[in-house]
């Protein structure tokens, strides 16, 4: 159930997301979905694909500081109050959120967001126990 994320670094210049979002074109690699986050200096692209390998390597080969990471995507309602649900149920085991973001696709009445946490599989035990749906990379990537 844990989904592969790849994290790239970018210099915080013009020119650094465009090399990365060429290199995957070139490569046929399609985004499902993406964060980016900033600071002075660099950037962080957050990236789920349809290829994980591939696209760690062809960047890795472009220049790109690249790395792997475990995340986890769940159905949320799609309705005031759905997100709080998953983060009651998570404060209340003590499950520390490092980020989230959501996913573009919506599944049937939910909503997919895509956390960072800080024990993925102790999180996916405790929302599958809670009845949350875990939406497995494979699911993900081939949308």
């Amino acid at each position: 159930m844990i989904v592969e994320q790849i994290s790239v670094f970018l210099e915080n210049k013009p020119g650094s997301l465009e090399h990365a979002t060429r290199v995957l074109k070139e490569n046929n690699i399609n985004i499902r979905t993406l964060s980016i986050a900033e600071t002075v200096d660099f950037g962080i692209l957050r990236l789920i694909v349809n290829d994980v390998d591939k696209t760690n390597n062809v960047l890795k080969e472009a220049g790109f500081r690249v790395s792997k990471t475990a995340v986890v995507a769940v159905e949320v309602p799609d309705q005031p109050g759905g997100l709080h649900s998953i983060m009651d149920v998570l404060n209340k085991e003590n499950i520390n959120v490092e980020y989230l973001y959501a996913f573009v696709e919506k599944s049937g009445q939910n909503a997919v967001i895509i956390f960072r946490f800080d024990n993925p599989e102790k999180a996916i035990e405790i929302l599958l126990a809670h009845k949350f749906t875990v939406v497995p990379g494979k699911q993900l990537y081939e949308l």
